[in-house]
Order: structure tokens, then sequence, then C-alpha cells
């Protein structure tokens, strides 16, 4: 149960504190990327953790770019710092979970790509809204911003689907 509400007036509104949710899950990839790296076993797993790392990083200047516009053109925005993303959060516990708990270095590489690839899928599904809203608002470069990270995270995902299926084979022979 919520203590205070967001108070959407209007679909801006409700675009910012998306663009604020993401800026947190953002955030929130980038502590657990090097937990990744380190866990990983596979060479090219972790070169695309840690690609992704850098990627992820600019995703956020991009972030607080488009937020930082929101708040010089409108007088009224208070708030523009994250606003904690709970599903990255409960993602990110899963995903501990699973590679804490496998023993096989492939099974664990395995655990990781599953769960980075419901994070990709989540992000690619959140970028392709707030990328959407941003054309109805008439927010051009934002829409540009955000359609370049959405493109991104895409490519990220097909990556990991490629490691797949060379990882998956030796976690099932595990």
């Amino acid at each position: 149960m919520k203590w205070l509400s967001e108070d959407f007036q209007n679909l801006r509104d409700l675009w910012v504190n998306q663009l604020r949710v993401l800026l947190s899950a953002e955030e929130q990839i980038v502590r657990t990327l090097p937990t990744m790296i380190t866990h990983a076993n596979d060479e090219q797993l972790r070169q695309a953790f840690q690609s992704h790392l850098q990627e992820t990083e600019e995703h956020i200047k991009r972030l607080e770019e488009i937020l930082a516009e929101q708040k010089r053109s409108d007088a009224g925005l208070d708030n523009t710092s994250p606003a904690k993303c709970k599903t990255i959060a409960a993602m990110k516990t899963e995903a501990e979970d699973l590679f804490v708990d496998a023993r096989d270095a492939w099974v664990r590489d395995a655990a990781l790509i599953a769960a980075a690839q419901r994070v990709e899928h989540f992000e690619i599904a959140s970028y392709g809204t707030v990328r959407q809203w941003a054309t109805l608002l008439g927010e051009t470069r934002a829409a540009e911003l955000l359609d370049q990270t959405a493109k991104e995270e895409g490519h990220a995902d097909h990556l990991l689907t490629e490691i797949s299926v060379r990882v998956n084979p030796k976690a099932k022979a595990a």
C-alpha cells in the first residue's frame, strides 16, 4: 500500500514518472552487472556483460539528459530523481538466488543469461512505451534517445540468445 500518490494529471506526468523509474532501473543494473561479470564462466558472456555495463552507463546519461530538459522546460517539475524500480529490484533478487544456487559453472552461466534476458525484455518494453509517449508529447529529441536505447537493449538480448545457444548445451551436460 502506498502512503503517497504520484497524482498523474496527464500523460506527461506519467511519462516523467516512468523515465524516473527507468533511471532507477538502469542505476540498479549498473550496480548489479559487476557481480554478474565476476560470476560468469564463459568469456564471451563476461565480455557481453562488460560491454552492456558501459552501454547502461550511457543509458543513465541519456535519461538524465531527458529529465534535465523536462525540468528546464517545466518550472512546476520539482523532482527528476530516480523513482525506485520495484520490478528490477525483484528481478535482481531472483537472479542472485539463481546464480548463487548453481554449483556448475555452465549452469550458472545459463542462469545468468536467463536473468539478464528477463531484464532486457523488461527494458525493451519499457523503453518502447516511453519512446512512443515521447513522440505523442512532441518530445522529438527524447524519442530519438529512447529509440537508440531500445535498440541497444534489443541488441543485448540478441547477443545473449546467441551466447545461450553455446552455453545451454554445456549446462545440459553438467
